[in-house]
């Protein structure tokens, strides 16, 4: 499918001038960004050997924050074909992607949230073809570093042993290093929301948890109504 020289640069180590960072919810993320992915392909693939389309885009969710912004979240889900150079032999890839706008008007931030989902599924749908696509970026054992800087280490408080808490808080003197993909709830970081790792289990805490409802749900947490908690079970393998 592929031939020497796109195997030898796909499985080349992502270069750092490449990797971008931003805090979201008193953590840091590390990415590349969606139009650094499109040229990485059209160079390693060539021009017309490769495309995606939108499988699906869904508005999740909307709320208003505590500017009187509208908030609005969006998923997608993006499918990348990838053809060989004779267009013989193709790869197909699929993932889903989530999207967040923040603007004074419903228009505009359907806008930003309509394209960010867009934007993040097809960088989560290549990625599947290595680390030339920011594959590496989650790998928790690499300290990856954006514009020779090294990348501040995320971390999350831990609890007592037990799954479901009440009044749960963040210790924002972060030292232990979190277990999951925080990039994957960037969506709740913008509406001041922050998720907490907890023997096993993610906790949803911030203002006004329920009434925030759609966008947790829209993350895969459910509610715990004796504990008054949004909870979400840790994958088996993440840590």
């Amino acid at each position: 499918m592929f031939d020497k020289k796109q195997l030898e640069i796909l499985n080349q180590e992502l270069d750092s001038s490449r990797i971008k960072t931003r805090d979201k919810g008193n953590i840091s993320l590390s990415y590349i960004e969606g139009h650094d992915v499109i040229e990485t392909a059209n160079k390693i693939f060539g021009f017309g050997n490769w495309s995606y389309s939108i499988s699906k885009l869904e508005h999740v969710s909307q709320e208003q924050n505590q500017n009187q912004n509208q908030v609005i979240c969006y998923k997608a889900i993006v499918q990348v074909l990838v053809h060989s150079e004779n267009h013989t032999q193709e790869l197909s890839r699929e993932d889903v992607g989530f999207g967040t706008g923040v603007a004074k008007t419903q228009a505009d931030a359907h806008e930003g949230a309509a394209k960010e989902a867009v934007t993040d599924a097809l960088k989560r749908a290549m990625r599947s073809f290595g680390n030339q696509f920011g594959n590496s970026l989650y790998d928790k054992t690499k300290n990856h570093q954006a514009n020779n800087e090294s990348k501040p280490t995320t971390n999350y408080r831990q609890s007592s042993p037990t799954p479901t808490v009440t009044n749960v808080t963040t210790n924002h003197n972060r030292n232990i290093k979190q277990s999951y993909d925080p990039y994957e709830y960037e969506s709740l970081f913008k509406i001041g929301l922050d998720v907490v790792e907890q023997n096993g289990f993610l906790i949803v805490s911030g203002d006004d948890i329920f009434a925030k409802k759609d966008s947790i749900k829209a993350c895969g947490f459910r509610w715990d109504g004796k504990t008054k908690t949004w909870y979400k079970q840790l994958e088996e393998g993440a840590a």
